[in-house]
């Protein structure tokens, strides 16, 4: 591929597959699959093994969980609704989800439960698709009241035990206080799992039902859903979680008889979704077309600049700087972008080599997908290791880090 031709030169490919086998010849990493597209361009490196103990290959097709690379794709089916007017930015969600009315929030953040002052106002759709609804996991207040409460109602989707079906769900979850006033701060993750809910009462049907209709078919996203099917089962790698203070690796979720072998009772949008590199290109290629897919509007263009813009005010995001800049020992250096739109992150300043306007996710389960609208560029990089050591972030930095370099035009 020569350059000016919207590729990359091979230099700089070969440079991106010797960093990402260096990971992987390391023994921290077992196996990956990374895309890279450029124009009409693709490239794909598959290196590695689907298991820690070596056997099949990773290749092409490999399924992954994509934990919260779910949250960008799982925002389009709200973004339809919005586009057909369905629902409204500033509608309070409480007519759909009367779990959530007559809030009461938190004096202090690390305050008991029963301390409360009541909402000064309902939550609006709006305080969901931007995480601002009131209650999150932050990560800056571990072992306080109100995160211990959260993580023992059973109501975090990236727990070890399966969630409870929708309607208990809404139904714990209103059992909590919030730990900010509706609109204060951003606070992540539980919003993107009540948006869901949120989409399929609107809708009168399952969450995966409506998103596969308006999203996934129509992107061709044959592997992309909230679990994997037994004809597909050895596909999927197992997940592994290193053990923090030995590194050994401990598999968190096998495939066969694992999480995801079997449709869960409760569709998180939040990190529930398993797929592949080449399905999460195709959405992220809608994105940077503007709603489009070949000839087919999916979602419009107002929808699509919506979501991959800021939409945080200062205030509301500094919650969010503080979980990037102050909670590394948690998050590794991930999440250093500054802005946040719907369901993903959006840069608003130069922090690494990506240029301002980049927009994506990562997972913890050690997966990465970005576009940058001004190199017409996006990047996969999909692993299996969750982030409880820093390998898989230091995985990520390099490949982002080579793939940036690589652009020579």
């Amino acid at each position: 591929m020569g350059t000016g031709d919207g590729g990359f030169p091979k230099a700089g490919l070969h440079r991106v597959r010797d960093v990402l086998a260096r990971h992987v010849e390391s023994g921290r990493i077992p196996g990956l699959v990374a895309l890279i597209s450029r124009g009409d361009q693709t490239h794909v490196e598959a290196v590695g093994t689907m298991r820690h103990e070596g056997g099949a290959p990773m290749r092409r097709d490999t399924i992954f969980r994509m934990a919260s690379t779910s949250k960008p794709v799982a925002m389009a089916p709200v973004m339809v609704l919005l586009d057909e007017c369905r629902l409204r930015l500033d509608d309070p969600v409480q007519q759909w989800l009367p779990e959530l009315a007559d809030r009461r929030v938190l004096k202090r953040i690390d305050g008991p439960l029963d301390d409360t002052v009541p909402a000064r106002r309902p939550i609006t759709v709006r305080d969901l698709l931007t995480s601002t609804f009131g209650l999150g996991i932050d990560l800056t207040a571990l072992g306080s009241p109100i995160m211990n409460a959260v993580f023992e109602s059973g109501v975090f989707s990236q727990g070890a035990v399966p969630l409870p079906e929708p309607d208990e769900w809404m139904r714990r979850l209103g059992t909590l206080p919030l730990m900010r006033q509706p609109g204060e701060h951003w606070q992540y993750h539980l919003s993107h799992d009540v948006l869901g809910v949120l989409v399929a009462r609107v809708t009168g049907r399952p969450f995966e039902t409506f998103l596969r209709e308006r999203v996934l078919d129509p992107l061709g996203m044959k592997d992309t859903g909230f679990h994997v099917p037994a004809d597909k089962i050895d596909r999927l790698p197992p997940s592994y979680a290193p053990n923090p203070q030995t590194g050994e690796f401990t598999v968190w979720d096998e495939a066969v008889g694992g999480q995801y072998s079997a449709p869960p009772p409760f569709q998180a949008g939040g990190g529930g979704l398993v797929s592949t590199a080449d399905d999460y290109h195709a959405y992220f290629r809608m994105l940077l077309n503007q709603g489009m897919h070949g000839t087919e509007r999916i979602l419009s263009r107002p929808a699509v600049q919506l979501m991959t813009t800021n939409c945080l005010t200062p205030e509301q995001e500094s919650t969010r700087s503080a979980l990037a800049r102050n909670a590394v020992h948690v998050s590794f250096g991930q999440g250093q972008q500054g802005g946040w739109g719907f369901g993903m992150a959006v840069r608003t300043y130069r922090g690494d080599y990506a240029p301002l306007g980049q927009f994506g996710w990562d997972g913890g389960t050690g997966t990465s997908t970005y576009a940058d609208p001004e190199n017409r560029l996006t990047g996969i990089l999909l692993t299996q290791v969750g982030l409880t050591t820093p390998d898989p972030a230091r995985l990520i930095h390099d490949f982002w880090t080579t793939l940036y370099q690589a652009i020579d035009d």
